[in-house]
Formats: C-alpha cells, structure tokens, sequence
C-alpha cells in the first residue's frame, strides 16, 4: 500500500501526545455514530499550507490536523472550478454525469472567446432538487445538520434580483437543517462586515468573515453535542476579492518572493487556520475529537498563489488546477502522522461518510466515488485504478484549453478539443508535466485516451462544439 508513518516534527510534545492519546481512545465511542466534520477551503492550492511544504506560510492549525491524521499526496478536485467539484462533493457523482461542469454563473450559453473554434458545452448552473445529497442521507440517520459558508450551488439567472428560485436551491433544501452564509454567491462582496451575503445577519461591523462562520460552527457544535452531527464549513477564503487583517498582510509583506506571490493571500490562508483552530479546540473543549471524523480539502487549484512545482492554476486541467491538500483525522481509526500517496478525488467522501455512518449506498444511484475507508484505516486498497476529469468549458477568470483528463497509476493524459491533440505525462517523475511523451509512448496515449473516450461516453458527458456545428 502507498503509505508511509511519521509524526510531524512541527507538531508540539502535548499535540503528540494527544495524537496517540486518541487515537486508542474511541473503543468506547465506537458503537455511536461519529460526527462528522467536513472543512472545504476555497481556492487553496496543493502546496498552500506548511504541512505541504510551504515554508513561507504559518498554518499551525492545519498541520497540527495532518500531524494527527493521514494526510493524502494525490488528492484531485473533481473539476479545476468550484460549483462542479461542491456538486461532486454533495451527490458523489463525477461533474460529467451531472452537467454541472462550470461555475456559476459562468459565460452565456455556447460562450467561446474571440479566436476560438470550439464552443463550450452545455451545462447546469445548479444543483437540482432531485439528487439526494450526503446531508439528506445523514439526516435520515439522524444527524443533526449544518452548514456554513460557500454553497454556490444555487442560480440566480444574469440581471435577475428575483430570490425565489434561487432561494429554494439553497442548503436548507438540500439536508441541512441550518444554513447560514449558503447562497448563489461565488465569492462575499467583502470579508468584512458588513459582507452583503443575504443570510448572514448583520452582526458587528469590521468583523472578518472566517471568524464570524467560525462563530457560527461553534454555536453548532455546542446545540448539537448530545447527538451525532454533520458540520459542513466551507470556507469563502481564499477566493477573490484578496483581504486580510492588515497586521497579517503587514506580516507576509516581508515574506514576498519564493512560495509568496501575495501577501494578501498569504494573510488569508493564516486568517483561515486561525479559525479552524478554533473549531477544532471546541470539539476538544466538548470532549468530541474522540469520536468525530474530521476532513479538510479544498475546491481546486489555486489562482493567486505560486504553485511550483506544479503547472497551472485554478481552471486549468494540469496539476495546478486539480491536484488539492486533503487532510483526515478520525481517531481510533486513520494512523496520527500517516500519509497516503494513492490518487483519490472528491466524489469519494460521499461513499466514505455513508460508511463511516453505517449507511448503505442507493442501489437505484450510481457513484462515481468509492469509500477511502480501506485506505483511511490501512486494511486494504481501493479497487478503482484510474480517475477521470472533464472541464469542457471556460472560466470565467481565464483562457483555459477545454479539455478532459485521465490519471491512471503514474500516466496522465490530457485531451483537448480545440484541435484533438492530446498530452502524456509521467507524474512519477515528472510531477510539473514539462515533458510531454505522446509522441514518444503514442501506443500507451491511445490507450488512455480512448478509455477516457468511453468514460465520456458512459457518463453521458456533454462536449464542446466544433465552430459551424
């Protein structure tokens, strides 16, 4: 198995000892359901946290989190934009098989860019009504349900200032008993109060926003103590627009060069940990670690940040824009300080918290994710071998290629639309695709690719359109 065991050096003599400490602690608990907490940052590139070996950046909380937990070397994103891959999250179905392949709002229908011969797909700008999300299932279960921060997987139509359809796609109508903060946006007009966010009621005007969901998280945490939980945060940092606490920026300006492009982003990321450590001292003060399954990732690559070694950024299919950190503590059951270098992507957490709570896949729906309880607990490895991505549109921030990925072991390959070339790497040796080998292993490219073909085919997956079709 792709694993290795370590304790990080980072990580101080009292948070080593609660890292063994609970990880022989949930004998106990191990006959109730585990809460179940899910972090998702926005935004936040593979290489953005110290414990991923960004030097530059101070993210005590995070990696503290992956000291006590496994932490995973090849995680993806479903999409290298954020509604496909939450939509991913939420139902367990890959973006192809739902439509939902861009971010809302996204371009007019049939956008291409001036120059362009191919035109974007069709796609959905919401998540419908009729999937059943993790919320709902755990909610049968009896799982008290939050949610906090990002949804954008509502729509409000371009020039529309009607709520109503937009409202009735929110969170609330998908699981979650509480919601606060979840709507069409994709990013807050600002991360200081007043935010204009329609439902986070005002509170104190200058407040951040990472410490108000915070806030929010924990008056959760603490009505539902009693009875398992499911506390979905995700995160508005660090999407744009950039802003920080100004003695954060001031603390990061100094540190500008190598691993800091920005020090406004910088200052978000360190803004972001301080209020997951926050959370994560509540479930430690509620005596409620021991038997809660924590999870952190993010939504995709990052656009503001230097992303070396990787190619790409947010939008792009190269590792920049999909390879993300994911990070899992659950003690009793994930080794404190392991690591796993097997390449898992969002659509696994929907089967994997169905497991953890006892529950049963739908026979009647098909999951493009499999439980990552083999790999969490070290009993075995998953049986899929190969992940697939589709990004057939363009985002909205950049002049991305439209195209579709396959990974498969070390080899990925990259097909793109607007004229049939592909690209093939070794991610093995060459984790920043500077070396392109389709022409050199072209049996090997067609292979792939003809798998991705039939994986597009079986998902029903929408493609672009050739200029004149």
């Amino acid at each position: 198995m792709h694993f290795a065991i370590r304790i990080s050096s980072m990580l101080s003599t009292a948070a080593v000892l609660f890292a063994y400490a609970t990880f022989t602690l949930s004998i106990a608990a191990s006959d109730k359901n585990p809460n179940i907490v899910l972090i998702m940052a926005d935004d936040l590139g593979w290489k953005d946290l110290q414990c991923y070996g960004n030097a530059q950046l101070d993210t005590p909380s995070i990696d503290q989190l992956a000291a006590q937990g496994m932490r995973f070397t090849d995680a993806y994103a479903a999409s290298p934009v954020c509604t496909p891959t939450r939509a991913a999250v939420m139902t367990g179905q890959s973006p192809a098989r739902l439509g939902i392949t861009n971010h809302a709002p996204g371009h007019p229908d049939k956008f291409r860019p001036d120059g362009s011969n191919v035109a974007e797909a069709d796609w959905t700008r919401h998540l419908d009504l009729e999937h059943v999300t993790i919320a709902e299932r755990l909610k049968d279960a009896e799982y008290a349900t939050g949610f906090f921060g990002k949804w954008h997987l509502s729509y409000r139509p371009r020039g529309s200032q009607e709520p109503p359809l937009e409202t009735a796609l929110r969170a609330e109508w998908q699981g979650f008993d509480v919601n606060i903060g979840g709507c069409d946006r994709g990013g807050p007009p600002s991360y200081f109060e007043p935010y204009r966010i329609p439902n986070i009621p005002p509170r104190k005007e200058g407040e951040y926003l990472p410490d108000r969901l915070a806030d929010e998280a924990i008056d959760f945490l603490r009505s539902n103590r009693e009875k398992p939980f499911f506390l979905c945060w995700w995160n508005y940092s660090v999407h744009y627009p950039f802003e920080a606490p100004q003695h954060l920026i001031d603390k990061y300006q100094d540190r500008v060069g190598p691993e800091i492009k920005n020090p406004t982003y910088a200052a978000m990321i360190e803004g972001m940990d301080r209020a997951i450590g926050r959370v994560l001292q509540t479930l430690d003060e509620l005596e409620l670690s021991a038997n809660t399954l924590v999870i952190f990732t993010s939504d995709n690559g990052a656009y503001n940040s230097d992303m070396r070694p990787l190619r790409g950024e947010k939008g792009h299919l190269h590792e920049g824009g999909i390879r993300v950190p994911l990070i899992v503590r659950w003690p009793g059951s994930v080794q404190p300080g392991s690591i796993c270098s097997t390449p898992v992507i969002s659509m696994d957490f929907y089967p994997t918290l169905l497991e953890a709570a006892g529950l049963v896949p739908d026979r009647d729906k098909v999951l493009d994710g499999e439980s990552l309880l083999p790999l969490l607990t070290q009993a075995g490895e998953l049986t899929r071998k190969t992940l697939y991505f589709h990004y057939p549109n363009y985002a909205f921030h950049q002049q991305n290629r439209l195209g579709s990925a396959i990974r498969e072991g070390a080899w990925k390959l990259i097909r793109y639309y607007d004229d049939d070339s592909v690209e093939l790497y070794n991610l093995e040796n060459d984790i920043g695709e500077t070396q392109d080998l389709s022409g050199t292993s072209a049996e090997l490219a067609q292979i792939l690719k003809d798998k991705l073909s039939t994986w597009l085919h079986e998902t029903g997956a929408k493609l672009p359109t050739p200029v004149g079709e």
